[in-house]
């Protein structure tokens, strides 16, 4: 009797539900794995050009990812546990991770890498990160003045810095006003109210809200904002979301040059 079984090497047909996965299967030259993406990606550029849109964020068409026949999906957060739930009971391959500071990123980066058979190519990407995370460090470690740095990633209500980019501010030689909230790991964690912002006077506010353009006159008119060192010295600043809000390549690399350009130019300043 033949058999008809096989030892698969690696997942041949990939839906990625963020940016992220998309990104790392990109740099390790696996994308031809990649059978659907997310409409919220942007690097690098060509996927959205290449690969079949199946998904937003909170949300994605089961019927179109089944229709892909995917032998893996890969998303992202709790924010995404209503999508993937879907997709488990419609009998679908899911794989949901949750990092959220620098090493966990760095982490999944090598268990996608592994996942697809390109272990070791991703252990030497990850040895890149590490390498430009630690430069940063040298370049901000003597500065003699940290300036305060208040990271809003959404306006209404007030979140402040998830604990990836929390830690980028203090990479790049500023002060997370807030810290201790960016440790939390649902939103609600880092909700932040005006008061606390103004008793904390930030000297640089960066700003980028995920799905939407920053509206930089309506932060310097929100009650008592003139007050702010921020508001004074014109230092307010806005974030592309593909470069630091995705927990990925982008916020280790452009993300992180991104926040120490304008720490360092608010410093010198």
């Amino acid at each position: 009797m033949t058999s008809n079984f096989t030892i698969r090497a690696v997942p041949e047909r990939i839906v990625c539900l963020t940016e992220e996965p998309t990104e790392i299967l990109y740099e390790l030259g696996e994308d031809e794995r990649i059978v659907g993406i997310s409409a919220y990606t942007e690097r690098p550029p060509r996927a959205a050009e290449q690969k079949q849109v199946v998904s937003a964020f909170i949300g994605g068409s089961v019927q179109k990812i089944s229709a892909l026949k995917p032998d893996l999906i890969i998303g992202f957060s709790d924010i995404q546990a209503q999508l993937a739930h879907d997709l488990i009971k419609a009998n679908l391959p899911v794989v949901i991770f949750n990092q959220r500071s620098l090493q966990e990123i760095l982490d999944v980066i090598v268990t996608i890498g592994s996942i697809v058979g390109r272990r070791d190519d991703a252990v030497d990407l990850v040895r890149g990160y590490i390498d430009n995370l630690e430069a940063a460090k040298r370049r901000t470690e003597a500065q003699s003045h940290r300036p305060r740095v208040y990271f809003e990633e959404w306006d209404d209500p007030r979140i402040t810095a998830i604990e990836w980019v929390g830690e980028l501010i203090e990479i790049a030689g500023g002060q997370n006003i807030f810290a201790q909230r960016s440790s939390g790991k649902l939103a609600e964690e880092r909700f932040v109210d005006d008061d606390e912002i103004l008793a904390a006077d930030p000297e640089i506010i960066a700003a980028c809200w995920c799905g939407k353009a920053v509206d930089i006159d309506s932060i310097r008119e929100r009650p008592g904002y003139d007050e702010l060192s921020a508001v004074k010295d014109d230092a307010i600043h806005e974030l592309d979301p593909a470069m630091i809000l995705q927990p990925g390549p982008g916020c280790l690399t452009d993300g992180l040059a991104a926040l120490e350009k304008i720490i360092q130019v608010e410093t010198e300043d």
